[in-house]
């Protein structure tokens, strides 16, 4: 079963690599609110939320850059910083938020 802070995918079939791409999955929605964003996926009818502004930020570039690392410049997360958010995508990952692409 997966958890908030494990390293595996929603399938559980690999561990999340910050060095691929990632995206958010299409079947998730990102609300922007003062607090960071609300974030719902219409497949499993869950509601989850990003508590932290530069999170959201990040979640937004997936899409955009060759690996998560990218992701995390691009947002200005200072590389002393990094770690961090790479533990909470690994989360947003096991829960199916994001998803390799």
């Amino acid at each position: 079963m997966a958890c908030a802070a494990s390293t595996e995918t929603a399938g559980g079939d690999r561990p999340f690599d910050p060095g691929r791409p990632h995206r958010l999955s299409p079947t998730v929605s990102v609300r922007p609110e003062p607090f960071g964003a609300l974030v719902y996926d219409f497949d499993t009818r869950r509601l989850s939320f990003l508590k932290a502004l530069p999170l959201v930020t990040v979640v937004q570039e997936l899409e955009r850059h060759p690996d998560v690392h990218g992701a995390l410049a691009a947002a200005g997360i200072p590389p002393g910083e990094r770690s961090r958010y790479v533990d909470a995508l690994a989360g947003l990952a096991a829960a199916g938020t994001i998803q390799p692409r």
